[in-house]
């Protein structure tokens, strides 16, 4: 794992219990996929590890720092040359999460050791992270049942962004999310304060209404997703007209199909709403998508070849 400059073993990369990013849940992260490309791929790249989008996976990084108060040392190009280095250092990562903290042990709310540390872990989820836990995480189903979480989130910019991917955003989706999978669902979808659809915890939402037109939430009240941005590219690419509208739960629940959109999830259709079937799963859409989608990132788009960045020198 990488941490301000140096390698470091799995073991070695720790932070203190009493640390600000702990105790205050000040952590800024960002998370991105890692894929291995063959040596004959439609995208020219050479074989081996590629980052998904590594560009503006660091731009947002660096946002959400700006957001929460977090003056980084780094630059973004030192930023790409560490993860590339991390990559490298961890031959079969699936994935690259990136965090900074105040690692500094603190009292007050406000750090007085403003140092910021970076570090950057590659690795596979599967194996680094889920054998090591005592039970085995839900199996991820190929189609979603939804809940839509009735409790008005506060998603004003004057309290926490949420544009910013801080740990402290996550406390209350766990909490709905837990008692979602408790009564037998597999995801949420978060209302903002004003009633309207949001996004899932960590996946955007996107749904095709009756008369065959794709929708999404207002970037302004989401975190912007980069593989939301990327289905909105590949929407126009592939001729589907899509726009940004706030939307009500009804609408949700009445569409044709629907479907999330995330780093972990890519294109994650959904079969129902509040226990009541899609008439679509997976819908034309949706498929076409996703299709797409697994094309650029398994090298065979030419298209859309700049969003892979190898991480061979």
């Amino acid at each position: 794992i990488w941490m301000d400059g140096t390698l470091r073993p799995w073991a070695d990369a720790t932070v203190h219990v009493l640390s600000h990013s702990l105790q205050r849940g000040s952590l800024v992260f960002d998370y991105m996929s890692v894929h291995d490309l063959p040596e004959e791929n439609g995208a020219g790249l050479p074989a081996g590890a590629t980052v998904f989008r590594m560009r503006e996976h660091i731009e947002r990084f660096f946002h959400s720092c700006e957001l929460m108060g977090l003056p980084l040392e780094q630059d973004a190009s030192l930023m790409r040359e560490a993860i590339r280095e991390t990559v490298r250092a961890n031959p079969g990562a699936k994935a690259v999460k990136i965090s900074a903290y105040f690692s500094s042990i603190e009292i007050d709310v406000v750090p007085v050791d403003t140092h910021v540390t970076v570090a950057i872990a590659a690795y596979d989820p599967t194996v680094d992270v889920q054998d090591r836990l005592p039970t085995q995480p839900p199996a991820k189903p190929k189609a979603l049942k939804l809940w839509i979480e009735k409790e008005r989130a506060n998603r004003r910019d004057d309290i926490v962004s949420p544009q910013a991917k801080v740990s402290a955003n996550y406390a209350s989706p766990m909490m709905a999310k837990a008692q979602a999978r408790a009564d037998g669902f597999d995801e949420i979808i978060l209302v903002d304060e004003d009633g309207h659809l949001a996004e899932g915890p960590t996946a955007n939402l996107f749904l095709v209404n009756q008369a065959g037109e794709l929708l999404t939430p207002p970037a302004r009240k989401v975190l912007h997703g980069v593989t939301r941005s990327s289905i909105i590219e590949l929407a126009k690419a592939e001729g589907i007209p899509l726009r940004e509208a706030e939307l009500l739960p009804i609408e949700l629940i009445e569409a044709s199909e629907a479907f999330l959109t995330g780093t972990t999830a890519g294109v994650w259709p959904v079969e129902s709403v509040d226990r009541r079937a899609l008439s679509s799963c997976p819908g034309a859409i949706s498929m076409k998508l996703q299709g797409r989608f697994k094309k650029v990132a398994r090298g065979d788009d030419p298209e859309f070849s700049h969003w892979l960045t190898p991480a061979a020198d």
